[in-house]
């Protein structure tokens, strides 16, 4: 089985929860919504829920939730390794993915309020020999928030082929992509690229003079007692440790093999929810950052993209104002993760699944709802993908018109169909018929409706029970 490694961030929470109400989607009736509270009801109502996952085959790994400071779950569910029946547990260890972004955000941060770095400095300030006119054009603030133009090296094609399962140095790495043309001038645009933080990285190294795994260790992991959290790049043996796996038509599969100096510092972290639940807490006080360095790790720039965090407002209970939301999730060969955090309830949601499962995004709302006392119902489980031919996908290419200020585009690339709303990053889709396609690791779906001479004249987005159409104007 041929599988690239990949680390992306799915911005599932701020396209279903935040535009979909700018797109004029009704909200579901909602009681008053109340404190949560440690009660045995609640508790059990969060672990029925992600139970119903688990039993599906849509979720095997740990949960932990909490509310006002209360951990109300903290559990492990379906297997760490399915070749010794062992079961995942509240401390198993996972590999991250992208959830690395925000711990290299902060130590560059610590670095800045240090006065070793600055945010306005570029990136040839740092490492004189990367190529310019980029080097002298790329400031770190770009590389931070993604909007540095720089290619995405692990979406080069002879990624999977070449480079996967090769060790690399941060200078080879770095030279995957330093020669390769921006995509955009700095600052313009926005594009998640993991070449910002694998340069972000080697900017660190050469500033401090010390591999990044042990300055994550000097700086982050040992003053906050993160123990079970470290720069994995050697597969130390760890009883705790799941092992990853990734769905094939034969059922699961263990997940193909990744040498870990390849994801670096936008994905090599190993780490356990306890862990990262530390991680959030301490982020609420002074111990991580600055005061104004910590506004700066969550303040976003384009796209509701912050430093290593997706931050945006949503009305995710019955509050009159849109409640703040910073998250963000990862993807790394055979796991996947999120991490959210409600800070004006102290709420915070860690999800770490080992089967390379698509179901967090919907997980994660579902238990946000939970907290926020609405009605949470496990979405279907998907329908199997179906095949449709190139010629039919061709005719869904468009934009759709939802409102006056939200669209979605549909585009085309590699035989599949990827969809992108107003301001939002793309999503990829799966046919579930020849004419609806589910959005993947989200729980919505897109329809595509004819006029009565056969063109295909409207899409139609299904989330939450509801079905807002759109004109394809384009």
């Amino acid at each position: 089985m041929k599988k690239t490694f990949y680390l992306h961030v799915a911005r599932s929470g701020v396209f279903f929860l935040g535009l979909l109400g700018a797109a004029g989607v009704l909200a579901q009736p909602t009681a008053p919504a109340q404190p949560a509270t440690a009660t045995p009801a609640l508790a059990q109502q969060l672990d029925d829920f992600v139970r119903q996952y688990e039993k599906s085959g849509r979720f095997s790994g740990t949960a932990l939730v909490a509310d006002h400071g209360n951990i109300l779950l903290q559990k492990g569910y379906g297997l760490a390794n399915r070749e010794q029946n062992r079961a995942n547990s509240a401390d198993t260890k996972f590999r991250i993915g992208s959830l690395t972004k925000q711990f290299t955000a902060a130590l560059v941060l610590q670095l800045v309020d240090k006065g070793r770095l600055r945010l306005d400095g570029h990136v040839a300030d740092y490492l004189p020999d990367y190529p310019q006119p980029a080097g002298g054009q790329i400031t770190l603030h770009q590389l931070l928030t993604h909007t540095a133009g720089l290619p995405n090296y692990t979406a080069q094609p002879s990624f999977a082929s070449a480079v996967m399962r090769t060790p690399h140095t941060p200078t080879q790495l770095v030279a995957l992509f330093s020669t390769l043309p921006l995509e955009f001038a700095p600052g313009t645009q926005y594009h998640y690229s993991n070449s910002n933080y694998v340069l972000l990285g080697a900017i660190i190294e050469k500033v401090t003079g010390k591999p990044y795994a042990q300055v994550f260790q000097d700086n982050i992991a040992g003053p906050l007692k993160l123990k079970a959290t470290s720069v994995d790049v050697q597969e130390p043996a760890d009883a705790r440790r799941a092992a990853g796996y990734e769905t094939s038509p034969n059922g699961l599969v263990p997940a193909p093999a990744l040498d870990m100096t390849v994801p670096y510092a936008a994905g090599a972290i190993t780490s356990t929810a306890p862990d990262l639940y530390r991680w959030s807490q301490a982020l609420d006080g002074n111990r991580v950052l600055s005061p104004a360095s910590k506004k700066l790790l969550f303040t976003p720039l384009k796209n509701h993209y912050a430093c290593g965090w997706i931050v945006y407002k949503a009305k995710i209970g019955a509050e009159a104002d849109s409640t703040l939301t910073q998250e963000h999730n990862g993807r790394i060969n055979g796991f996947s993760s999120y991490l959210v955090r409600v800070p004006q309830r102290q709420q915070v949601i860690v999800l770490l699944d080992n089967h390379g499962g698509e179901a967090l995004a919907e997980l994660r709302q579902g238990l946000l709802r939970i907290l926020h006392h609405q009605p949470a119902v496990a979405a279907p489980v998907p329908s199997a993908p179906v095949a449709v031919d190139q010629a039919t996908l061709g005719t869904y290419v468009g934009v759709y018109e939802l409102a006056p200020t939200f669209r979605i585009t549909v585009r085309r690339r590699d035989g599949r169909l990827f969809m992108q709303a107003t301001g939002q990053s793309e999503f990829e889709t799966e046919a579930v018929s020849p004419v609806l396609f589910a959005v993947k690791g989200v729980p919505a779906q897109v329809e595509f409706a004819k006029n009565a001479t056969g063109q295909v004249a409207r899409l139609i987005l299904h989330q939450n029970g509801h079905a807002q159409p759109g004109a394809k104007i384009e």
